[in-house]
């Protein structure tokens, strides 16, 4: 009779996981806390608490069930410290003549997997059906497309599952509310408090882990207030669809100086690390719009978010990869600034994004787009350092979700295949949708001077950099236009204010040196708690 070995990812804590279904009596459960997972990058110290506390809680979840489980924990003296050896002596210890797993996160992994199909103990890779779509439907749906736009593949998507319609139209009248869903902050504006989670001492243990183990991360884990089980995670899920959903809608694009989380959910490190189901989540939200609790453009941008994005995301990452990885359409060059690891800088908006980043392991989807990612755009950060950074400090970071938003969405480093023209704004588009400019010694409404916001000029001087490649895009003329018309002296005025900026701009020393400068790894703010949905 068979005996597999059924290993269990950080990221796959569920028991709907392909991997537990029908397992035979003898099988051995295996987890396994590997240091070499935990410094591939310098994971926020939040990040790496999150999987240990949620992955010790599902190994005990999993024992109460009635499996056999192998737990290797980082203290342990024969712990190998490398997924694929572990796993391996794990299987030999007890015998086992298969190694199952379901499909994981990182294509790194899924490589180094698939050849071990010839081992001693031979790897036996499962799909993870734990999505509303495989990356074979994705390829599918992709083939014969010239372009791969998401709006398509989200209809599709509503209508082969039913949400949010009635009969074949979409529910409300339209596929798309994202028009209603553009409002800037107001002063006026009251945020829900999260729930606190209670610490346990399965928790409470994990965290002091992380902490003596990777105390040199960034972050701090005395104000971790993550879900690392199944019930703390419907308690937030719960919480968002009553308190938060109703203005997720409207304000899902404002930024605050001061409320890092406004109306989102903060449901996505949940999500991706299988606490919470998409099918579960989507659900949730879709009733309280048929109870009549929120309005149709707040549920239908939230599910688009989940049913669209996330699942249109992961099936470009599994069918692109892995050259989709490499790829850096605009040529970029530049070194991470050094801010980014301890916002020290005093453009407002992002040292607070970053900031409120530092403090959270968390920063809505605009702060990430248009603030970090759109400054990095401008000056040409190199795909590899701004991916590597936005896997280390975001808990619900995988690479899977957190590549094609970074490479392709920010930096247009794919050249156009996810977005038809580059996510790029000046000092304008912060002051409209935010309240920072007023706290900053930097105004928006200049583009030259010492006063001047630096995103003006880098946004011309980006525009004018990158012409060759990007002024024939149909999206981008009335822009190209505008520069043309622009006099000599004030284009070159512009250069010479972008460039004197990027001649001083302090690039980080590499992400080796980056995790041990440890003075910012526990920075706080002046008392402020900071999916990115």
């Amino acid at each position: 009779m068979s005996k597999p070995l059924l290993l269990v990812l950080g990221d796959q804590l569920s028991f709907s996981l392909t991997t537990l279904q029908d397992a035979p009596a003898n099988a051995v459960v295996a987890l396994c806390e590997v240091a070499e997972e935990a410094r591939y990058v310098p994971h926020h110290i939040h990040k790496i608490g999150l999987f240990l506390a949620a992955m010790r809680h599902f190994a005990q979840a999993l024992r109460e069930k009635g499996f056999q489980v192998h737990y290797s924990a980082l203290d342990d003296a024969d712990n190998c410290h490398s997924l694929i050896d572990e796993a391996e002596r794990i299987a030999q210890q007890y015998g086992c003549d298969e190694i199952r797993v379901a499909r994981p996160g990182e294509w790194r992994l899924w490589e180094a997997m698939q050849q071990r199909k010839d081992a001693t103990t031979p790897w036996r890779l499962l799909e993870d059906e734990r999505f509303f779509t495989t990356p074979k439907d994705f390829a599918n749906w992709a083939t014969g497309r010239k372009q791969l736009r998401l709006e398509y593949f989200y209809r599709e998507q509503r209508k082969r599952t039913g949400i949010l319609m009635e009969g074949n139209e979409p529910a409300g009248g339209k596929w798309n509310f994202d028009h209603d869903n553009r409002q800037p902050i107001k002063a006026a504006l009251e945020f829900p408090d999260l729930p606190q989670h209670r610490f346990d001492a399965l928790t409470k243990d994990a965290l002091a882990d992380a902490e003596r183990h990777f105390g040199d991360h960034i972050g701090c884990v005395e104000n971790f207030n993550l879900p690392v089980t199944r019930r703390q995670a419907l308690v937030d899920l719960n919480h968002f669809t009553e308190h938060g959903l109703a203005d997720f809608g409207c304000y899902q694009d404002a930024i605050s100086d001061s409320a890092p989380y406004l109306y989102h959910s903060r449901l996505s490190a949940a999500m991706n690390l299988g606490l919470l189901s998409p099918h579960e989540v989507c659900a949730a939200v879709e009733q309280r719009y048929y109870d009549g609790d929120v309005p149709i453009n707040a549920a239908e941008g939230f599910i688009r978010q989940i049913l669209g994005w996330r699942e249109y995301v992961r099936g470009l990452y599994w069918t692109q990869m892995p050259n989709y990885k490499s790829a850096n359409q605009l040529g970029f060059n530049r070194e991470l600034p050094a801010f980014y690891w301890d916002a020290n800088t005093d453009m407002r908006c992002l040292q607070r994004a970053i900031q409120m980043t530092i403090d959270n392991s968390y920063a809505h989807h605009i702060q990430r787009l248009m603030v970090t990612g759109n400054f990095a755009l401008l000056c040409g950060v190199k795909p590899e350092a701004l991916c590597d950074w936005y896997l280390a400090v975001y808990a619900d970071a995988s690479e899977w979700v957190e590549l094609p938003n970074t490479l392709g969405m920010v930096l247009h480093a794919d050249g156009g295949l996810m977005g038809s023209k580059p996510y790029c704004a000046s000092g304008k588009y912060i002051d409209k949708m935010s309240d920072h400019c007023q706290h900053c010694r930097y105004s928006p409404k200049q583009i030259t001077g010492p006063k001047a916001c630096p995103f003006n000029s880098l946004y011309w001087h980006f525009l004018e950099t990158n012409a060759e490649q990007l002024n024939q895009n149909p999206r981008m003329k009335l822009i190209y236009g505008s520069l043309s018309r622009m006099s000599d002296d004030k284009r070159e005025a512009m250069r010479q204010q972008a460039e004197s900026f990027l001649a001083q701009l302090e690039v980080s020393p590499g992400y080796g040196q980056a995790c041990h400068t440890a003075g910012y790894a526990t920075t706080k703010t002046d008392g402020i708690r900071s999916i990115p949905i």
